[in-house]
């Protein structure tokens, strides 16, 4: 869907990168997102992003402003039914 996902999971690149750059260090990234499998493919991820910086950061951009595009009432936790 035009998105960075890590092979075989739903775990976007996005959220690797962010950890990463908030000073995670891989184990830690690992421990947030088991489902990554391993500490290679944070390595993996980390990687990728380091020698696709560019790319990376301008998709990260594009993301935050379909982000900031969405009404607000999108942004906003669902409201409840009332029976």
């Amino acid at each position: 869907d035009g998105g960075y996902y890590l092979t075989g999971t739903r775990i976007a690149l996005d959220s690797v990168v962010l950890a990463f750059e908030s000073g995670a260090s891989p184990e830690s990234i690992l421990r947030s997102f088991p489902l990554i499998g391993s500490l290679e493919r944070v390595y993996g991820a980390i990687t990728f992003y380091l020698a696709n910086r560019e790319t990376v950061e301008t998709y990260l951009q594009q993301q935050d402003a379909l982000w900031s595009d969405l009404p607000v009432e999108w942004n906003s936790p669902p409201r409840r039914c009332s029976e």
